[in-house]
């Protein structure tokens, strides 16, 4: 139980801590990725003025206006010459250079700096992937066109180092991740140390109680079996049969406080072998077969054959008997319940179906706690101790099953039990 504590609350821990460091990262990542695309738009609208200057200076040499050569490895340039007032489409005059793989010149970027006379930085797609182009406006030709100096660079330029520090965020966070993981554990170890001796005090006081009040109980028991023989007054006989039947709940309340006890502390025995559970379900079925129908309630089994699970069948048996003892004290008159068993993927299940009220939603994440009873007008009678669920729970738990409630859909309560395939 302490173990199961202690993971959840390193999960807790490590989740938090997870959902705090990719915040973190997407934050960081975020604004390098916008400091690092500021820097290339700053780049190349550096780098296309300077190619606009080269040109004013050499266009008055030259008749015919052309992009001056450049040492730059990554960064493309091109010239257009725009009329303003022309649509989108092929139809440009276009001069200078022009690079296949960034996929320049780009018309509409162009158009848009020409008709504001502003650079123009843009994201586009061009042959080999995304390319940030700025196109800088020049100036006016003689026919009322506008030269435009585009410069373009891949968005690689960008994207690869966003990405490598992605990664070693990536990697520094699952370190982190690690390391938080295992001090988790060793603070919830420490954490959970007060509280774990106090329960194991507790635990340990239970058992020693529960051994000493069972000799009395036993006493008891013998000496008002002695006394009952020799009455004949009716009322005399009623009372030692209340003493008797008290008698009996006290010693069942002892027996499965040892029990839980034993859970508790991992001591008790519990055999790993192979077992037919519709061997078990018939047995269980038949031992309260007697004592629903004295009640009004029919008992049917729904079986499809052998059903081979590996766990302990004697412990199994004792969970169907406490599912039956909680289906029969709610079942109402006239009512029925149904046992089944079917295999499931690589897990067997049993399934305890009654025609009672059901179980409240407020009820159902509480139903397996120890002591724990649901409202009295679920049942006819006063009901159990609320330990049995809890019992049945453990004992299904520690076979490597598990123990499931819910509402059927027309009426009534459904327990499933589930345990490995042998």
């Amino acid at each position: 139980m302490f173990d199961r504590i202690r993971r959840r609350l390193t999960l807790g821990y490590v989740g938090i801590l997870a959902l705090i460091l990719l915040l973190f990262g997407a934050i960081v990542v975020s604004g390098f990725f916008l400091i690092e695309s500021r820097r290339q738009d700053e780049v190349l609208t550096d780098k296309a003025n300077t190619k606009r200057d080269e040109l004013l200076k050499t266009s008055t040499h030259s008749s015919e206006p052309r992009i001056p050569t450049s040492s730059d490895s990554n960064i493309a340039y091109s010239l257009m010459s725009v009329d303003k007032t022309a649509s989108y489409g092929p139809e440009k005059n276009r001069s200078g250079a022009s690079d296949p793989y960034l996929g320049l010149p780009y018309e509409e970027s162009a158009m848009s700096a020409a008709s504001s006379m502003v650079p123009k930085p843009k994201t586009l797609q061009g042959e080999g992937g995304s390319v940030r182009v700025v196109s800088v406006p020049v100036a006016k030709t003689q026919d009322g066109n506008v030269l435009v100096v585009q410069a373009a660079q891949p968005r690689g330029v960008v994207w690869d180092p966003v990405t490598a520090l992605a990664l070693v965020l990536a990697v520094v966070g699952l370190g982190a991740l690690a390391l938080a993981s295992v001090g988790g554990l060793f603070m919830s170890r420490r954490a959970m140390r007060p509280v774990q001796d106090s329960f194991d005090r507790q635990r340990t006081f239970i058992a020693d109680a529960s051994h000493e009040l069972k000799t009395p109980l036993t006493l008891i028991r013998a000496d008002a079996e002695v006394l009952q023989r020799g009455m004949t007054d009716p009322d005399q006989r009623e009372l030692a049969d209340d003493l008797l039947s008290e008698t009996d709940r006290m010693n069942t309340v002892l027996s499965d406080l040892l029990l839980l006890t034993r859970l508790d502390a991992g001591k008790l025995s519990v055999e790993q072998e192979t077992f037919d559970l519709s061997q078990v379900i018939i047995q269980a079925a038949e031992r309260f077969r007697a004592r629903a129908a004295a009640e009004g309630i029919n008992i049917e089994t729904e079986l499809s054959g052998k059903l081979l699970v590996l766990g302990d069948e004697e412990r199994t048996g004792q969970i169907l008997a406490a599912l039956l003892d909680n289906a029969v004290r709610f079942t109402p008159e006239s009512g029925s319940i149904a046992i089944s068993g079917k295999q499931e993927d690589r897990r067997i299940e049993a399934s305890v179906t009654d025609t009672g009220p059901g179980i409240a939603s407020e009820h159902l994440p509480r139903l397996f706690d120890r002591f724990y009873r649901a409202e009295a007008s679920r049942t006819r009678s006063d009901g159990g101790t609320g330990l049995g669920l809890a019992i049945a729970r453990d004992l299904a738990r520690v076979q490597g099953g598990a123990l499931e409630a819910s509402n059927a859909e027309n009426g009534g309560a459904v327990f499933t039990l589930r345990l490995p395939s042998g």
